[in-house]
């Protein structure tokens, strides 16, 4: 039954993230860098002092300012994706796919600009009367009633698209494989006791925390994601500077493999679908999940939100994912340990270079990773069920979510992983098309913000 399952998952991803689909993000990220002439590359300096809070005004609307918006956004998309999701890449596709996550980070840049300043742009009112925003309003409010379907056909692929279950399944994995069986303090007979139990207690402390709401979620993620980064960041960076010799070797390993057509997934289609499809994953762009939590932003300046949103793509797969790359690359853990996969094997890396100390540090580090990702895809589920059905219903997704917390301690990584990169498939071809269509009026807009601010 499970095979099955895996099975019909696995097909489902593969069909989708095919080369339409590559297309459409890839080839729109390429077009919205030309439409705009590189203008979010050339005002990155700007955007970085309005998440300083050099332009936040208290009365502006919306719940969150401009740094707790990135927080939170962060909290998405730094999460797992840059330690588990990393590992799965180089399993699936050779350190070539690597290449092709920085390819969707470095057109992700425009994306995310024109997607987030969209979603501000056209930001509408629930049935509660309250100001949202996402890529489900941004298409009712930017393209009309007649484009509603496609607003629905991304809140129903939102709702499976953000479930905790991958983040709960490599925390579980981690702690599991990287710790307490190695140290034979869980035995086979004790696993599936384990994954259940400890899937229950992690439902609980994030359910303390969702059933707060997304001013909680920004609070909480803009003091816990900054540490969480640094944190991980000392380790990485210190295991590479001990081993700077060989960076270069691995580097040229990565850009040469994309292209060798000896790659493990099957040639160069075969790795730039793993590369693209989990790079789209670590950093959402295109894919429109962060989108809503940009959407909470307090201001009047729709450009600003899209000046917070591209820094995304640059923190989480140029740097962290690329550290974490090298990292399995150059301990050699990716050959060594044919067995392991997901964060497991990053974990395992990091013991090749740290000794026992390693593995649990990488398994504080996916505590927090992955606990601040499930903090966020709570808000992300709820805001698509609330579209669909009325907001006045949309708490009921609460008990849903953190009941799928502890179905994903006891699930397969295979089958998590399919299902989540299909459904993610899914939202990334409404998010594109809206942002697309709207694109001219983004401009325009971006043309008369710098205009005033000069």
């Amino acid at each position: 039954m499970v095979e099955r399952v895996e099975a019909a998952f696995s097909s489902l991803s593969d069909f989708l993230w095919g080369p339409p689909l590559i297309a459409l993000v890839v080839g729109g990220g390429v077009f919205f860098l030309i439409f705009s002439r590189g203008l979010p590359y050339r005002h990155f300096g700007h955007a970085l002092a309005v998440v300083a809070g050099r332009h936040d005004r208290p009365d502006d609307p919306g719940d969150i300012n401009h740094f707790q918006a990135l927080s939170t956004a962060l909290s998405g998309t730094l999460g797992l994706g840059n330690i588990a999701g990393v590992a799965v890449a180089i399993t699936m596709g050779g350190p070539g796919a690597i290449f092709w996550m920085w390819v969707t980070a470095l057109v992700g840049v425009a994306t995310k600009f024109f997607t987030c300043t969209s979603a501000l742009l056209y930001r509408g009112y629930d049935s509660q009367g309250n100001l949202q925003g996402g890529p489900m309003y941004m298409i009712r409010e930017g393209l009309g009633r007649r484009w509603m379907p496609l607003a629905m056909f991304f809140c129903i692929a939102g709702l499976f698209g953000t479930l905790p279950i991958f983040q709960i399944n490599q925390l579980t994995e981690a702690l599991r494989d990287a710790i307490l069986v190695p140290a034979d303090l869980l035995t086979e007979e004790q696993i599936p006791w384990f994954n259940f139990l400890f899937g229950c207690a992690i439902a609980a402390v994030v359910a303390a925390v969702i059933f707060g709401g997304i001013c909680r979620i920004g609070y909480v993620a803009s003091r816990l994601v900054p540490a969480m980064v640094i944190a991980y960041m000392l380790c990485a960076v210190g295991i590479l500077a001990l081993n700077a010799a060989e960076i270069p070797q691995y580097l040229g390993l990565i850009v040469t493999d994309a292209f060798s057509g000896q790659a493990v997934a099957g040639g160069l289609l075969g790795v730039m679908i793993v590369g693209v499809r989990q790079g789209a994953f670590s950093n959402e762009a295109g894919i429109g999940t962060e989108v809503m939590a940009l959407g909470a932003t307090k201001t009047r300046e729709p450009v600003r939100a899209g000046l917070v949103a591209m820094i995304g793509p640059v923190v989480d797969t140029l740097i962290v994912c690329t550290c974490t790359a090298l990292v399995i690359l150059i301990t050699g853990a990716w050959v060594a340990d044919g067995e392991v996969e997901g964060a497991a094997l990053t974990a395992a890396a990091f013991a090749e270079a740290l000794g026992g100390a390693g593995p649990w540090l990488v398994a504080v580090l996916v505590v927090l990773f992955s606990m601040t990702t499930m903090f966020t895809f709570w808000y992300y589920g709820a805001k698509c069920l609330g579209f669909l059905v009325g907001a006045e219903y949309q708490h009921y997704y609460k008990y849903f979510y953190t009941a799928l917390v502890v179905v994903g301690a006891v699930a397969t990584l295979e089958v998590v992983i399919y299902l989540v990169t299909a459904m993610y498939g899914l939202m990334a071809i409404p998010t594109m098309i809206a942002t697309l269509l709207l694109a001219p009026r983004v401009m325009r807009e971006a043309q008369d913000y710098f205009r005033r601010r000069n």
